[in-house]
């Protein structure tokens, strides 16, 4: 295609972009990412590295990395890491390569982050296009009935959870796009589209 456009012209699509999806506790941000991985073959996943415990369905190395305080602040002191931020008392962290070597071979990257680490990949200068998508249930009720639904953590630690969320929900209007999962197959669809606005992009180049 690039033969008919004029000099100058290209699209985003023609080089890696980065996807950022983050939200709330109960966004369903990870249920969204398996689906759109499992579709299209040209999406990689950018695992995190995070201090926190695997929960009972987690894979070490396809979820997150699980790894020490020693093993995070040892990436920290490298500048290994493109964003990090604390949740709940658990570091989380995106490691650097995990996102610029897949960019540099042209693959579009998924990252699931937390909300308050989606601006600083924005401005980390990765030299490739970033693109942030907030994803939330479809109410507050939806929310806290998902998040409770999960039953792995005590009443003090869920409400911890909550209040987290409606702060995060306060910085809707730093995203370039609002997902809302009412239904899962739905959620995705919104997603994609949005994946090939992106790629059919016109940026100038040279």
């Amino acid at each position: 295609m690039t033969d008919i456009l004029p000099p100058g012209v290209k699209v985003q699509g023609a080089s890696g972009i980065a996807f950022v999806i983050a939200g709330p506790s109960g966004a369903g941000k990870s249920s969204v990412i398996s689906a759109l991985l499992a579709r299209d073959p040209r999406l990689c996943f950018s695992v995190s590295v995070t201090t926190r415990p695997p929960r009972p369905d987690e894979v070490h190395g396809r979820d997150y990395y699980f790894i020490s305080e020693e093993e995070f602040d040892r990436l920290l002191s490298r500048g290994a890491l493109l964003e990090w931020t604390v949740y709940q008392g658990h570091r989380y962290g995106t490691p650097r390569s995990e996102v610029v070597d897949r960019l540099k071979n042209g693959l579009d990257v998924v990252l699931n982050v937390e909300v308050n680490g989606a601006r600083a990949i924005r401005q980390a200068n990765l030299g490739f296009p970033v693109v942030l998508i907030f994803l939330v249930p479809p109410s507050w009720e939806e929310l806290v009935r998902r998040v409770r639904g999960r039953g792995t953590e005590d009443e003090a630690a869920l409400s911890e959870r909550l209040r987290i969320a409606k702060e995060e929900l306060k910085r809707v209007p730093e995203f370039d796009y609002l997902v809302i999962n009412d239904e899962l197959e739905r959620a995705v669809a919104r997603v994609e589209a949005i994946i090939q606005a992106e790629r059919m992009r016109i940026v100038p180049c040279g």
